[in-house]
């Protein structure tokens, strides 16, 4: 199988589950501002509507978006750890931020990267997203993961979109809930790997 990605897009999510779950995968850079791979071909011949991430299987089918391709790499590999067993409640829970990240936070952070929208606008709705933040920052003051006790393929993108707010001036420091728990997912091995493996953190 094949994932292409871009360093820090929304394609990190599912790279960090690759390397929790240890799977033998191939990684393929796609530069977005060129729309190109890094062997040069053009990746809207690969996908059409030219984002990331992508899963190509071995068969040649493929697969796209992030909470999706979690989804499928979490039940090709049968842990019910990161992605719990289907019918359970403990699932629809992970469902539950999945969809939540997705409509609530995820393009929310769209207009922050917009050059063409200008700076009252981007306060706006720097101030909507940190009125979502606070309340997240107050679920966690109980909780170890999004879920409560185990990391889950909630958590990876959480964390992959959580980690946009670094790059358009977006200041959470003051969520200490928030701050620890980034924290504790960022000090997870296979975190870790992602993040340096895309040359976001420096590799010692």
């Amino acid at each position: 199988m094949k994932l292409y990605y871009s360093p820090g897009a929304c394609s990190l999510s599912p790279h960090i589950i690759i390397k929790e779950l240890n799977l033998d995968i191939d990684l393929i850079q796609v530069d977005l501002s060129t729309h190109t791979t890094g062997s040069g071909k053009n990746y809207f011949e690969i996908n059409s509507r030219g984002q990331v991430p992508l899963l190509e299987l071995d068969n040649g089918e493929t697969i796209t978006e992030g909470p999706i391709i979690t989804q499928f790499l979490a039940e090709k590999s049968d842990n019910k750890s990161i992605y719990p067993a289907n019918g359970t409640l403990e699932r629809y829970r992970v469902h539950e931020w999945q969809n939540y990240i997705t409509s609530e936070l995820h393009k929310s952070f769209a207009p922050l990267f917009n050059p063409d929208f200008d700076e009252e606008s981007k306060k706006l709705h720097s101030k909507i997203l940190l009125k979502k933040y606070d309340w997240i920052n107050e679920k966690l003051k109980t909780l170890k993961f999004l879920t409560n006790d185990n990391f889950t393929i909630a958590d990876s993108y959480f964390f992959t979109v959580t980690n946009w707010a670094n790059f358009v001036n977006l200041d959470l420091s003051h969520l200490e809930h928030l701050q620890n728990y980034l924290k504790r997912i960022a000090d997870r091995p296979s975190v870790q790997k992602a993040l340096k493996a895309e040359g976001l953190v420096p590799s010692t």
